[in-house]
């Protein structure tokens, strides 16, 4: 399921990215499948110790030498996940189909990102598409503040008052 940078676009105004996000719903266990599809596709990895950088977070970053585009493939199968990749929608470039995260899913993945840019990307989200569905982002987001500590939940309510919505 692709998310990111690639999904804003898909949702809202085009911006310079360089990267693809892909959220994979598999643990680390299906590395190797992995490795296999990007020696496949001649992608080259980013990083020395494949299985050790995975380990510790959860992403095997990647790029395509000629096009220059990184590619970063995520691991995880946790509920959110699971919840998430059912929701994705399934869109097609070409001859190709591909599944991109629901628009209340990049919502929950930038907020908890947290990056300035991140947040930028929701307020545009948001301001593009009225219809988004609030209590799945809240809910989601109020499973990450239990789990993480955090006040993400705060977040998106604070921005949705600062959008007048």
């Amino acid at each position: 399921m692709v998310i990111g940078g690639q999904a804003v676009l898909f949702y809202g105004e085009p911006r310079l990215t360089k990267d693809i996000d892909i959220t994979l719903g598999i643990g680390i266990g299906g590395l190797g499948k992995i490795k296999s599809i990007v020696s496949t596709l001649k992608l080259k990895s980013l990083v020395a110790n494949v299985e050790e950088f995975v380990q510790k977070t959860m992403v095997f970053p990647v790029i395509d030498k000629k096009s220059g585009i990184r590619i970063d493939f995520i691991f995880s199968f946790s509920k959110y996940e699971r919840q998430a990749l059912r929701r994705a929608k399934n869109i097609r470039f070409g001859k190709t189909e591909i599944k991109i995260a629901a628009l209340e899913d990049v919502v929950i993945h930038k907020i908890v990102a947290g990056r300035a840019r991140d947040i930028d990307d929701v307020k545009m989200i948001l301001l593009k598409n009225p219809n988004y569905v609030t209590h799945y982002i809240e809910k989601w987001l109020g499973e990450f503040d239990k789990s993480l500590g955090e006040d993400f939940r705060k977040t998106f309510k604070s921005l949705v008052r600062s959008l007048g919505s």
